[in-house]
C-alpha cells in the first residue's frame, strides 16, 4: 500500500528551511544527546538505516503496508522493530474502536484486518526471540467478531488481544535499562509511519484517503498514550525537554480533530513531518 520513501538529512532539511524558527528558539541548532555522521541531518531519521522509511530504499521502490508495515523496520534491533509493530497494532485498534462505537463496522474492519495481514509477519521471529506465544488466531479472532458485528464477541476478543499485547510490552521493556527512552524510541518510529500514512491521506489540499487519516489518527493518538506511561521519568530527568514532547504530541493530535476526517487538513504532509522532526529533537535529550 505504501511506497517507500528517503529519510536521509530530513533533519537537515527541516533545520536549513526554517532558519527563523531555530534562530528564536523554535529548534535547537545542537539538540543535546543527538550526534550525526558527517554529511547527514541531526535527525534519527539519518541515523537508524531501517524504519518504515529507509534510508535505502528498495529495488522496485515499493515497500512499507504493501510489503507489511511491520516489515518497513526490519533493519530496526528486534526488540525495537517489535516495540514498533507492537505500537501500531495498538494504534489500529484504538482507531477502529472509535469506528466500532459509533456503529460504523465496515469502516472499522480494515483498522482490524491490518495488524494481521500487514504486521504480525513481521513480528513472528522478534516473538520467538523474546519467548513471546504466538497471538495471530486471537488478531484473527478480533477481525472476524468485526466482520459479523458482533459487539458482545468483539468485545471479548478485543480484551484477548489487548492482554496479549500488555504481555509482549512488558517482556520488551523488561529487557530495556533506560526504559522511558526506549519508549521514546518507539514512540519516534511509530510516529514516523504516521507521518507516512498522513502523506498519503492528504491530495490537493484535502483528505482524499480516509483509512490512511484514520491510520495516522490512530498511531498518534496511541503514541500520546504510551508517552504518558513515562511521563514521570521524562519531567524527572529534563523537565523543558518533556514540557516540549508533550506539547508536540499535543499538537500532533490536534491534527485529527475527529475519527471522520475535517474538510480542510488541519496541516499538509510536511506540517505534520516537521511536527515529527521536533519530537525527535528532544528524544536524545533521555538517552
Amino acid at each position: 500500500m505504501k511506497r517507500r520513501k528517503i529519510w536521509a538529512n530530513l533533519g537537515t532539511a527541516v533545520l536549513m528551511t526554517t532558519p527563523a524558527a531555530t534562530q528564536a528558539g523554535m529548534l535547537p541548532a545542537q539538540p543535546a544527546g543527538i550526534e550525526a555522521p558527517a554529511g547527514q541531518g541531526t535527525i534519527h531519521l539519518a541515523q537508524h538505516q531501517g524504519h518504515g522509511k529507509a534510508v535505502k530504499a528498495a529495488p522496485d521502490g515499493e515497500g512499507g503496508e504493501g510489503g507489511g508495515e511491520g516489515g518497513g523496520g526490519a533493519q530496526l534491533p528486534a526488540g525495537l522493530h517489535l516495540a514498533r509493530g507492537i505500537e501500531m497494532i495498538r494504534g489500529h485498534l484504538i482507531v477502529g474502536g472509535e469506528l466500532v462505537e459509533a456503529g460504523r463496522w465496515a469502516d472499522a474492519l480494515p483498522h482490524f484486518l491490518h495488524p494481521e495481514e500487514e504486521i504480525y509477519g513481521s513480528l513472528r521471529d522478534d516473538l520467538k526471540a523474546f519467548g513471546i506465544g504466538p497471538f495471530q488466531t486471537a488478531l484473527k479472532s478480533l477481525s472476524q467478531t468485526v466482520k459479523a458485528k458482533n459487539k458482545e464477541a468483539y468485545a471479548r476478543a478485543r480484551a484477548t488481544v489487548e492482554e496479549r499485547l500488555a504481555a509482549a510490552e512488558s517482556a520488551v521493556l523488561a529487557k530495556e535499562e533506560n526504559k522511558s527512552y526506549f519508549v521514546l524510541e518507539a514512540a519516534l518510529e511509530t510516529l514516523q509511519q504516521a507521518a507516512d500514512e498522513y502523506e498519503e491521506a492528504v491530495e490537493k489540499g484535502r483528505i482524499a484517503n480516509v483509512v490512511e487519516y484514520q491510520d495516522a489518527r490512530g498511531f498518534v493518538f496511541e503514541i500520546d498514550r504510551l508517552v504518558g506511561t513515562v511521563a514521570d521519568a521524562l519531567a524527572a530527568k529534563n523537565a523543558d525537554a518533556a514540557k516540549a514532547i508533550r506539547a508536540g504530541l499535543d499538537d500532533l493530535k490536534a491534527t485529527f480533530p475527529a475519527v471522520t476526517p475535517p474538510q480542510k487538513p488541519a496541516k499538509d504532509a510536511s506540517q505534520f513531518l516537521a511536527s515529527v522532526a521536533k519530537f525527535e529533537l528532544q528524544v536524545g535529550n533521555f538517552r
